[in-house]
């Protein structure tokens, strides 16, 4: 089975070390590239079905780097990844054919959902974003919750956890794992705050058939009432 291709250009070479890794077990097919120069020169080669671009690079910055590539592959999207907050910057990056902007610091699951998102959309699929389990549907790209009774929009911390419980129906989703897609890290300081948004997550779907057990000292499983 073909995987989707991911052009990976950040010059911070701890950080791209990073993205890359996660992206590579969600999947992914990656290559990197150090600077804009590199970037397109690795474009060339690797005809990739999305870029994910640092706006700040040597040689070549992020919005160069995309210009360029938009005169040889207009359809293909782009992330920009940037550390910079003025509108200014924003709106010229959404000119020049950005699909979608991911300011530093970001969580890595965020990154995923969105390379997913613009894949999908690009493809007409939905199947990886969305699913209905009974009477809740959870759009993990659009981060929405819809039951009988409302559609509630959820913060992206809380789809996450959704989704990996969604996906695992019936089974323990252990805490460490829902702290590493959440958090980067299994920190115990970190525990009490993943026990509050599942609090808030039972209450969402109290008025359904679902409920989340928690399963003492490993992590929680999303069943159907009894």
């Amino acid at each position: 089975m073909r995987k989707d291709k991911v052009l990976l250009a950040e010059d911070d070479s701890t950080l791209s070390f990073i993205i890359e890794d996660a992206l590579t077990r969600e999947g992914f097919e990656v290559k990197t590239a150090r600077n804009g120069e590199d970037g397109l020169q690795k474009h060339d080669e690797f005809n990739p079905d999305i870029v994910v671009a640092d706006v700040m690079m040597p040689k070549m910055d992020g919005f160069e780097m995309v210009k360029l590539i938009r005169l040889k592959a207009p359809q293909t999207p782009v992330i920009f990844l940037t550390a910079r907050t003025a509108l200014d910057d924003l709106l010229h990056g959404f000119e020049i054919g950005a699909n979608d902007y991911l300011r530093k610091p970001f969580q890595l699951a965020e990154l995923i959902a969105r390379i997913k998102a613009l894949l999908n959309r690009r493809t007409g699929q939905q199947e990886d974003t969305v699913i209905t389990i009974d009477e809740c549907t959870l759009n993990f790209a659009t981060q929405k919750l819809t039951t009988k009774e409302e559609t509630r929009e959820l913060t992206h911390t809380e789809a996450v956890i959704l989704n990996e419980l969604f996906h695992h129906q019936n089974e323990i989703v252990e805490a460490r794992t829902l702290m590493y897609r959440i958090w980067q890290n299994d920190n115990y300081n970190n525990l009490n705050r993943l026990h509050g948004f599942i609090y808030k997550l039972r209450k969402y779907i109290r008025s359904t058939s679902l409920d989340i057990l928690n399963i003492r000292g490993i992590g929680y499983k999303l069943t159907n009432r009894t």
